[in-house]
């Protein structure tokens, strides 16, 4: 039985992971449904669009429900959620929009809860780190859709040239990148602290030094004493004795930093899944380790999901529903995650990857999934500190830079945010 609060009744299949329709049509007449589905681009290439994806879903989907057609938009990581923030405003919400945040829309009462459109069992196989990341005020608005982890790959070859082993400190870490900036490798170790993802950067650091964004209770924390510690060791041991490279880590976005390690000219950095088929395509030799930390590896590593958000602008609840559950079986679940080196979001598929042989790859992500801590995305002053994260935190490692003070800065961010909502 569909668990909705409009006490709708469906058919649920064996496994309870695909709610399928019985009897009449879905909107009680006979008249077509079509849902407004807008989604992000995870390709690289035309080739490889989520285009392609969500279009081969929706003719599934569609075959078995002819009374539903589903409408797909697919926009770059770059458009998406202006887009689909453009579209809520001008009154036209898609139903589904599946995109990098959801809290300002849960706040404003625009989304369906995870319970108003998902049956027990698909809602409960969420792996539970990204589900209670969905919450808010102890609500699920949030639906998890794709997933990643950080490890710290490093390039082989240039590891046995310089002599080094992989780190398992910081202390390690900058005795290796020492070492490979003599045997004159350029990005000995790549900071990407620009605008592009320097969040994610950012919390990995955080992590590593036993702190975070946020503090035990989910109140903001960024300058904390141990946030300040972790600043101040990149600034002074890392950035300030040249191991960086020659682009200044606030100039440096995750896309030229991961690039240039396809390219053979970074020693390591902090990665996740994509980068395992860059380096390859490349010919690059790479090893992947845990994070290093303070004083050993790091106990925590950042975790990332996306979201799929259901609208009520258009009423289509129950359509909305039996759509999810098709989405997140096992079979479209493991096809989307494996097409693009992305972790499943749900504990069935997670179960299968970590066991299957064509998985292998991914497996070292997939365990870390369980111990990663993830963005405070379910507090709607999420969206401005990342921002400012974006735009400060570079400054925090620049020669003369006060981590104390943009840390302050951007904890002053928090507390302003917050105080508006």
């Amino acid at each position: 039985m569909q668990r909705r609060r409009a006490g709708t009744i469906a058919v649920v299949s064996a496994l309870g992971l695909t709610a399928v329709l019985g009897g009449c049509g879905l909107t009680g007449d006979s008249g077509e449904v079509t849902l407004k589905l807008v989604a992000a681009d995870y390709g690289d290439s035309k080739a490889n669009s989520s285009q392609a994806y969500w279009d081969e879903l929706a003719k599934a989907y569609e075959a078995k429900h002819p009374d539903v057609k589903v409408d797909v938009t697919v926009y770059s990581w770059n458009d998406v959620d202006r887009e689909v923030r453009e579209m809520v405003e001008d009154g036209k919400a898609p139903d589904m929009a599946q995109i990098g945040a959801y809290s300002d829309y849960a706040d404003q009462d625009l989304l369906y809860r995870a319970d108003d459109v998902l049956s027990i069992p698909v809602q409960a196989n969420f792996v539970s780190q990204l589900a209670a990341a969905g919450q808010v005020g102890g609500v699920q608005y949030g639906l998890p859709f794709a997933a990643s982890t950080r490890v710290l790959f490093y390039n082989r070859t240039l590891f046995d040239e310089a002599g080094v082993t992989p780190p398992k400190s910081w202390d390690d870490l900058a005795e290796a990148a020492e070492k490979l900036k003599d045997k004159g490798v350029k990005f000995p170790y790549a900071l990407p602290l620009g605008a592009e993802e320097a969040q994610a950067e950012t919390m990995q650091w955080l992590l590593s030094g036993g702190g975070g964004y946020t503090d035990d209770v989910g109140s903001y924390a960024v300058d904390s004493p141990q946030n300040v510690t972790t600043f101040t060791w990149l600034r002074d041991e890392l950035v300030g004795k040249g191991l960086t490279g020659p682009v200044a880590p606030g100039k440096l976005n995750r896309a030229d930093a991961f690039a240039a390690f396809a390219s053979g000219e970074v020693g390591m950095l902090n990665g996740h899944p994509s980068l395992m088929k860059m380096a390859s395509d490349k010919g690059v030799k790479y090893g992947m380790v845990t994070t290093p930390g303070i004083d050993g590896e790091s106990k925590n590593t950042l975790g990332v999901t996306d979201w799929m958000t259901a609208f009520k602008k258009n009423g289509h609840q129950e359509e909305i529903g039996d759509f999810l559950g098709f989405v997140y079986n096992d079979q479209n679940v493991l096809d989307f995650s494996r097409r693009y080196d992305l972790l499943p979001v749900t504990t069935s598929a997670s179960q299968v990857m970590a066991t299957a042989q064509e998985d292998k790859n991914l497996k070292p992500f997939l365990d870390e999934l369980l111990l990663s801590e993830l963005y405070p995305v379910g507090n709607t002053a999420w969206a401005s500190v990342s921002a400012d994260v974006k735009k400060r935190i570079g400054q925090a490692v620049a020669a003369g830079g006060s981590p104390s003070a943009v840390l302050g800065q951007i904890q002053a961010t928090a507390l302003r945010a917050g105080s508006a909502e």
